[in-house]
């Protein structure tokens, strides 16, 4: 049942990083275990009872998004069944969705809805499919209250659904790609966006055409719900398009130095002036928010399997990305960054760890994920560990030695990093791949993480961009280091490669000739001593 068996080593005493901070040394391991006939799945949303049993709705059963409209987010890779995991037993169970409201079946096959477990209530918000009703894809305008032992063990039983599913239609709910919260009987919706119509990556004004509505804000209700009927009351609505423009990242619920409860926003999708990840986080209270002064997160920026984990005794606040898709990697030889403007996926287990004094140090951890996983998987926790603090692992409260913590599950898995400009679904697929994650506590032992800095960054601009004939290639370099540009176009073949020799620190601009290439997408690569750093160019 065992297969395989990773260490990731996390240091909490570092004295390297001019920490007063002594956390408490732990190891994280995996360990793949196989669960016998369950679907890929991915994008899903999941609740569990107290037996610890899943119940996985929504999603998607294929792999990444293709890129022309019409065989994009096709309803045929919806996942239109309620299903039901047993991971200690190693038992599955499906119920269709055709037994429910015609409303229900539509919002609970689409895929990034958001959701949050209070109690034995699964709350679903939104999400994005192609509606029979509207006759379009949609951004559904709802909110579904699941009733999870009920829907279980109707499931497991054979019996209806139909009792243990409540929906409300309200269209502060049309969100996608955003994240649910929940501090202090408050829900918290932030991030996402309304998307109405066919994806087209070349823009709304192609093609079929689409809406698409950052909402730029933190949403705050309560939810009443008797078991029955469900209603939002107390909404307030915080709007901030410059630093809250952003969706399809991970937002984990956060204790702050000073003890108090919140959340912080990881990176995530799409900065205005370039297809480019945000960088930088916000942190939320339930006094508001703030962007996080003089931090930046290098090595993950869609969502992805993640789990916070919080030292009360040590004061320190872990949060562990488990795969997925980054901008940065880092050199394993040189501990250099590595810039790929692509956002490939990336198989880089990270850390993200607050400490008393409010400083963040991002590492990555000495071991991989074993393949190119965990973008659109969950983390599940163990159903009765102690994850008191909202979704937070307690440290503290575990035991010496090695203690299983949760699982990974689902997601896309994909067979190379960068596949999206010659993705015909078959470099990617929905897996049902599942990883036991377990946490030992005590002295760890192995490297030492490295600190991310931006310092360790090339820079690489070209403009125009597209262009038919010819560009500008400029470049910065932080230290003298020999440099060399090459091109390839997206099947790999190089166009161009010009060395330039040793160069000194500073700003360098090349022009570059492209008239007489096809039409297209290309790769440009700058690479200086042990940095690279890689964009997108499009030839007209």
């Amino acid at each position: 049942m065992k297969l395989l068996v990773l260490w990731c080593i996390v240091w909490a005493t570092i004295g390297l990083y001019a920490q007063s901070e002594t956390p408490e040394p732990f190891n994280i391991s995996l360990e793949e275990i196989t669960l016998t006939n369950t679907p890929g799945v991915q994008s899903f949303a999941v609740g569990q009872d107290d037996q610890g049993r899943w119940l996985i709705i929504g999603g998607r059963t294929d792999g990444l998004h293709l890129r022309r409209p019409f065989e994009s987010f096709l309803a045929s890779d919806n996942n239109r069944q309620v299903i039901v995991i047993d991971p200690t037993l190693d038992k599955v169970y499906f119920s269709p969705l055709t037994v429910l409201s015609t409303g229900l079946q539509e919002q609970l096959q689409s895929t990034n809805m958001e959701f949050y477990q209070r109690d034995d209530r699964l709350y679903i918000i939104g999400g994005y499919a192609y509606s029979n009703t509207a006759g379009d894809h949609i951004t559904f305008p709802n909110l579904t209250a699941v009733d999870v032992p009920g829907a279980i063990q109707a499931v497991i039983s054979q019996q209806s659904i139909a009792p243990y599913f409540q929906q409300i239609t309200d269209n502060r709910m049309q969100v996608t790609g955003g994240y649910l919260g929940y501090l202090d009987s408050l829900f918290y919706l932030v991030g996402g966006q309304k998307f109405i119509g066919r994806y087209n990556p070349m823009g709304p004004g192609h093609g079929p055409g689409f809406v698409q509505e950052y909402t730029n804000a933190i949403r705050t209700f309560k939810i009443k719900d008797d078991g029955q009927t469900i209603a939002i009351t107390d909404y307030q609505e915080t709007v901030d398009s410059a630093h809250l423009h952003r969706r399809d990242y991970n937002m984990a619920p956060q204790i702050f130095p000073d003890g108090t409860p919140g959340f912080t926003v990881f990176s995530g999708v799409f900065q205005y002036t370039a297809d480019l990840p945000w960088l930088n986080t916000v942190d939320i209270t339930a006094n508001g928010y703030q962007v996080r002064p003089n931090f930046n997160q290098y090595l993950s920026q869609y969502h992805s399997a993640h789990v916070p984990i919080y030292d009360a005794a040590g004061n320190a606040m872990h949060t562990i990305f488990f795969g997925g898709m980054s901008r940065y990697t880092l050199d394993p030889v040189s501990g250099q960054l590595v810039d790929d403007q692509n956002v490939p996926f990336v198989k880089t287990i990270s850390q993200v760890t607050r400490y008393a004094s409010d400083s963040m140090v991002e590492m990555t951890l000495p071991i991989s994920m074993p393949g190119f996983l965990g973008s659109s998987a969950e983390f599940i926790p163990r159903h009765d560990l102690d994850y008191s603090y909202g979704e937070i692992l307690n440290l503290n409260s575990l035991p010496k030695g090695k203690t299983h913590i949760g699982y990974i599950y689902g997601g896309i898995e994909s067979t190379a990093p960068n596949i999206f400009f010659i993705n015909d679904g078959t470099q990617s697929e929905a897996t049902n791949r599942c990883f036991a994650v377990y946490l030992e506590k005590g002295t760890a032992t192995g490297t030492t993480p490295v600190p991310i800095t931006g310092e360790q960054v090339l820079g690489l601009e070209v403009a125009p961009n597209p262009s038919d004939s010819q560009t500008k290639v400029t470049f910065w370099l932080p230290d003298p280091m020999p440099v060399s540009l090459q091109v390839h176009n997206v099947h790999g073949q190089l166009m161009r490669s010009l060395s330039f020799g040793s160069l000194t620190a500073g700003t360098y601009r090349q022009s570059l000739s492209v008239s007489g290439w096809p039409k297209g997408v290309y790769l440009i690569t700058l690479r200086g001593g042990p940095l690279q750093k890689t964009i997108r160019f499009v030839k007209q």
